[in-house]
């Protein structure tokens, strides 16, 4: 059962920086305030690199490719690999309150949750969608859905990748292969591991929302709380590129 009395935001701010910053601002407000639960659905408008928290920027992006192709590369607040968005790529973010949900202070217990929720509203897309690895979603044996999360005291914060019209050459030309692979990877490169859902972005955003219940869009956001992380870290070399 998803969780309910969730809100709806469906924003993509100007820049890469102030959408990751969104992200956690949305997660600061739920810890601040003790809520909203809040569906957030976004998608960059260039392609863009988003390596992980504690991932080592060199071992996971050729960074000599990125700065021919004046691709930005960025770090996230959650953990993880590095991915690559852009257009063809929605991004979701769920803030859930461990205190409504007891279940979700068990990390497994909240990637099932919430991947096994998506696989089902998604499943009218392609047969054998699955979550595989730790936290992926692949159509068979091929990943269309990176996720990650961030755990704080009261709430957390899931959120993930949805490719559905991708250049997945991309992938390739700006990722080095992971140092840390899934076992059902098998090894593969990037470009025979990685996959498209065949849904169209209007149909794709509408199966989200439903597998999370319609929540009821809301109009604001924590705008002051934005520019500060974008000020403090997303802005920052110090933060994206350090390791």
């Amino acid at each position: 059962m998803p969780p309910l009395d969730l809100t709806l935001l469906d924003l993509t701010l100007p820049t890469p920086a102030e959408n990751l910053a969104l992200d956690e601002a949305l997660l600061d407000e739920a810890e601040a305030a003790g809520g909203p639960q809040v569906l957030r659905l976004w998608e960059p408008e260039r392609t863009l690199v988003v390596v992980g928290r504690g991932s080592h920027v060199a071992q996971e992006v050729d960074l000599a490719a990125c700065r021919r192709d004046g691709v930005a590369v960025l770090r996230r607040g959650s953990g993880g690999a590095a991915i690559v968005g852009g257009r063809g790529c929605l991004m979701y973010g769920l803030v859930l309150s461990q205190a409504l949900h007891p279940e979700l202070r068990s990390i497994d217990a909240a990637h099932r949750l919430v991947l096994e929720t998506l696989a089902r509203g998604l499943g009218q897309f392609s047969a054998g969608i699955a979550r595989r690895g730790v936290s992926d979603l692949a159509i068979g044996e091929r990943k269309f859905s990176g996720n990650s999360l961030r755990v704080k005291r009261t709430h957390l914060l899931y959120h993930g990748t949805l490719l559905y019209d991708f250049p997945l050459s991309a992938i390739g030309r700006y990722l080095i292969e992971p140092p840390r692979q899934p076992e059902y990877r098998l090894r593969r490169p990037h470009a025979a591991f990685v996959t498209n859902l065949p849904a169209t972005r209007a149909a794709l955003v509408r199966a989200v929302i439903e597998a999370w219940g319609a929540p009821v869009e809301r109009k604001t956001w924590p705008e002051r709380r934005v520019a500060e992380l974008v000020a403090e870290k997303y802005a920052q070399d110090a933060w994206n590129l350090r390791h």
